[in-house]
């Protein structure tokens, strides 16, 4: 049988479509270090989240516009309210229509000094900056028009070195409110200094909860055991990789963590150490590396992640600032066993380029009612939204 030329031409025509059809049915459209946004694709560019790494089948988009947006806290209505250091507002973030991008931002305040802390209890918005800790009354009423703050307690110290603040109501109903080291590392016969403290919502009975800490700037309670958990920043000065940055467990009153005799659980201070042991104090349950500065934290209990992130914790490292090679920018994650890290593992990452520049700083981190992570990023001004489908 004789077969035309023009119908072999024909032929090789047709197998080479059918070959580049099924090359592009083929190509792999599940990689997860660069996710597609699904709600705006021009803030998704701007804030270069498809340099974000993330574990298989989770998102990264932008939730809100915050300006410097620092501490997150989140009110049973559902309205996030964000904090920041080096700005003097506070803002109030919703999302109307519940479809996991914000709505509409309120400034709720301003010229405050420092007001890095939220917390929201009966429907007020607690406020901490610098010294003081303020409130807002039946503020979700009043968006549009907040109210002047209320004083409810104005007898913290007035360093701005480590001054500015993380806050939470515990299990207790109480105030925690830390105060760090007025230095890189120095000793202070007022025992406020370097610690966690505790205040009643009225601002009365002020007292010690836990002292020998730097500084932390984000902690957590256990959702099962309700006990206290915090990270903490290490000392400068000492060299690229000592000390760690610690997590570190609080069940009770009156603990001591080391600072500043004793760094990271087993590193004696040149100066203070002098006649001390690290036996003496409280050790981290984890060094969570040098000088990532290790700020918000929180347990996850939602179901919108895989059940192995059930009672995890996630931790927002703002970066190093003074490390030769840089470490941090980043979302960790430590999963327990008891009270024991059983793994720790990087989980957003990208805010850290190859070339060592940096797009992005996470400061906090807070879980959503429908399970999704917020993630506040003060070097860009953003708030992100982490789900997982």
């Amino acid at each position: 049988m004789r077969i035309s030329l023009s119908y072999l031409k024909s032929l090789v025509i047709l197998l080479m479509a059918l070959i580049l059809l099924s090359s592009n049915s083929c190509k792999d459209t599940t990689s997860n270090s660069k996710p597609i946004s699904k709600n705006n694709d021009a803030l998704f560019k701007k804030y270069n989240l498809d340099k974000i790494t993330l574990p298989q089948g989770f998102t990264i988009d932008v939730y809100a516009e915050v300006d410097k947006a620092r501490s997150m806290t989140l009110s049973p209505n559902g309205t996030l309210f964000v904090g920041n250091r080096n700005g003097n507002k506070v803002y109030a973030v919703t999302d109307e229509n519940k479809d996991g991008v914000a709505d509409k931002v309120y400034t709720v305040a301003s010229g405050l000094n420092s007001p890095n802390g939220v917390a929201f209890k009966n429907g007020s918005l607690y406020i901490a900056t610098i010294s003081s800790i303020l409130r807002l009354d039946s503020i979700e009423s009043k968006l549009n028009i907040p109210p002047s703050p209320v004083t409810v307690y104005d007898q913290f110290p007035k360093d701005g070195h480590h001054g500015w603040k993380f806050i939470a109501f515990g299990p207790d109903g109480k105030l925690y409110v830390p105060v760090g080291a007025p230095c890189n590392i120095c000793e202070k016969q007022n025992p406020v200094y370097a610690s966690i403290t505790t205040i009643n919502a009225d601002g009365t009975g002020m007292e010690v909860y836990a002292g020998g800490i730097r500084n932390t700037v984000g902690f957590d309670w256990h959702p099962v055991t309700k006990e206290l958990w915090f990270t903490e920043n290490g000392g400068d000065r000492m060299g690229d990789n000592i000390p760690e940055d610690e997590l570190n467990h609080a069940p009770q009153k009156g603990m001591h963590f080391g600072f500043p005799y004793c760094h990271q659980g087993n590193v004696l201070d040149t100066e203070f150490g002098k006649n001390k042991n690290c036996s003496n104090y409280v050790p981290p349950v984890k060094n969570i590396r040098p000088h990532v500065a290790a700020l918000g934290m929180r347990f996850y209990t939602g179901n919108m992640f895989p059940a192995e992130y059930k009672h995890a914790i996630f931790i927002a490292n703002h970066g190093s600032w003074n490390r030769s090679t840089p470490l941090g920018y980043d979302v960790t994650l430590a999963k327990l066993k008891g009270n024991e890290v059983t793994d720790y593992t990087v989980f957003a990452s990208g805010w850290l380029r190859p070339d060592n520049s940096v797009i992005g700083r996470p400061v906090d981190v807070l879980q959503m009612p429908d399970g999704a992570l917020l993630v506040s990023d003060d070097y860009n001004g953003a708030v992100y939204r982490i789900s997982y489908k």
